[in-house]
């Protein structure tokens, strides 16, 4: 099926007023009256997200990076690609290189865009850009004060393995080793 051949028209909500009800470091909560497709009122209350990126980081020994790291909202400690933030006008390539950097301290000479993400469309806006980068040579981390993690490499088929048994339940994570597995068993090319 070609989705992009289907007409959206009939799906379509618009705003009628749009309220910032909350404007926080990082977050901003939105509450917008709609006009529904059946003329209809409704209210969407979402959240305004800067964007971030995920790294499918190669070492030369064919194994990805990761990240354990202590997640203050859910109360755990999670098994994670690198990711991070996109800051105002960054360009999410160069959010890639400096998050690499600053998390893993690793710096990469070859970097792929792979695909985009909507994590959590019901509430947010937020989008994640993935992002293949090999050619990795170390030069050591430049972590954010307050920032706790500790690296570590998985091979591929054991971060698959780490999804069915539960101990990778993040998102980004997921979605990024999708693609990963599908580029190393040539399912999907790289060139398109």
């Amino acid at each position: 099926m070609n989705t992009k051949t289907l007409s959206d028209q009939h799906l379509l909500e618009s705003c009628l007023d749009s309220q910032e009800v909350f404007s926080g470091r990082l977050l901003k909560v939105h509450a917008d009256r709609v006009r529904l497709p059946d003329g209809q009122e409704a209210v969407r209350e979402y959240i305004r997200h800067p964007g971030a990126v995920v790294m499918l980081a190669v070492l030369d020994n064919g194994k990805l990076l990761f990240e354990r790291q202590f997640r203050y909202p859910v109360g755990q400690v999670f098994l994670e690609l690198p990711a991070g933030k996109i800051d105002a006008g960054e360009p999410a390539l160069d959010t890639a290189r400096r998050e690499l950097r600053e998390e893993t301290g690793y710096k990469a000479k070859h970097w792929r865009h792979l695909g985009t993400m909507h994590p959590c469309i019901g509430y947010a806006d937020e989008h994640i850009e993935i992002f293949l980068a090999h050619g990795l040579s170390f030069i050591g981390p430049a972590r954010d004060q307050g920032e706790f993690l500790e690296v570590i490499e998985l091979s591929l088929s054991d971060a698959v393995l780490a999804v069915r048994d539960g101990d990778i339940t993040d998102a980004k994570t997921i979605t990024a080793l999708f693609w990963a597995e599908k580029i190393y068993t040539g399912e999907w090319s790289l060139d398109g």
